[in-house]
């Protein structure tokens, strides 16, 4: 991966958080990596805890940045959470999976929050 996309996902991922954190959510671990998987956010809400991908594209070209979270994608990023929560973290909350995507746009990022985007299947 080049230079330039690794810093454009580490804006969009700041930016993510950022707004996590304005939605009330407390960020428990960022880039958290297992042997089957890197999870980019893991959060809590309330009694959710919440697995978060960040997909950041600086243009719609090639599609939407959420379209890059397809079936392959979301079966790793349930068998990454599932090994987070064979640890024991997470005990008594409801888990779930949100996508954010994240453009640059005008003064800084437009983010998209789609909650609850997959399932555990």
């Amino acid at each position: 991966m080049t230079q330039e996309r690794l810093t454009l996902g580490r804006w969009g991922e700041e930016a993510a958080a950022r707004y996590l954190h304005q939605l009330g959510m407390k960020i428990l671990e960022r880039n958290f990596r297992t042997p089957v998987g890197e999870l980019d956010i893991i959060a809590r809400h309330g009694r959710t805890l919440v697995f978060v991908e960040v997909k950041t594209r600086r243009t719609d070209a090639f599609g939407p940045p959420q379209a890059a979270v397809g079936p392959t994608k979301q079966r790793q990023i349930v068998r990454a959470a599932q090994w987070y929560l064979v640890g024991g973290a997470g005990r008594g909350l409801q888990p779930r999976f949100d996508v954010i995507a994240v453009r640059p746009g005008g003064e800084g990022a437009l983010v998209e929050h789609i909650p609850n985007a997959f399932g555990i299947s």
